[in-house]
């Protein structure tokens, strides 16, 4: 059985990741199935808000679940289904250095990935988090420089000089080149 194709939304909070992944969702000629790290980490989606704690314990808790996602992931791709991931790797996600890039790149380094860093300038981040009103003020700019990875993507898409149709329709255009969905498989390379 042929995996599941993997387009691998990266970028801060707000930078337009799941108005993107919608709109590939609905764009594309196959299914894909979308994972949305806020899906994993939020509260009051997946796990009621009385488990979500913030102590040792509870984001333990989170730490599992995202690394649940990023199994899920791979079972989704292992088992020949198509999925949009929607996530904000970071170095220090919960005050905690989960290593979730390398635990990313050793799971799914062998899968068809397509590694998209979703991208806008820090000003618009500000806009949409203070417009959107779900976001803590200033996450975005504290996410930008520990986004990981910095650079090795296989496209890089800015939602604020490009639509989303823009935009999607560029990873739509490069996932038909597999030959150019190299970055998880150099990143596997840097890590082994």
């Amino acid at each position: 059985m042929d995996k599941g194709k993997i387009i691998f939304l990266n970028g801060v909070s707000s930078a337009g990741k799941t108005t993107l992944a919608r709109t590939l969702q609905q764009k594309l000629d196959e299914p894909y199935y979308i994972f949305n790290v806020d899906m994993f980490l939020g509260t009051g989606i997946m796990l009621p808000d009385k488990f979500a704690t913030h102590d040792i314990a509870g984001w333990n808790f989170l730490l599992k679940s995202l690394s649940g996602m990023h199994h899920t992931v791979k079972l989704y791709s292992d088992m020949g289904m198509n999925v949009i991931v929607d996530h904000a790797l970071t170095n220090c996600v919960l005050g905690k250095d989960p290593k979730a890039l390398e635990e990313c790149i050793a799971l799914l380094n062998d899968a068809p990935v397509l590694f998209v860093h979703v991208t806008c300038p820090l000003d618009e981040l500000r806009r949409r988090e203070k417009e959107r009103g779900d976001r803590q003020i200033g996450q975005a700019e504290t996410q930008l420089p520990i986004l990981v990875p910095q650079e090795t993507y296989d496209l890089v898409v800015d939602t604020y000089q490009h639509t989303t149709e823009e935009c999607s329709d560029k990873i739509i255009k490069i996932l038909g080149c597999s030959e150019k969905h190299t970055a998880f498989k150099t990143l596997w390379a840097q890590y082994i």
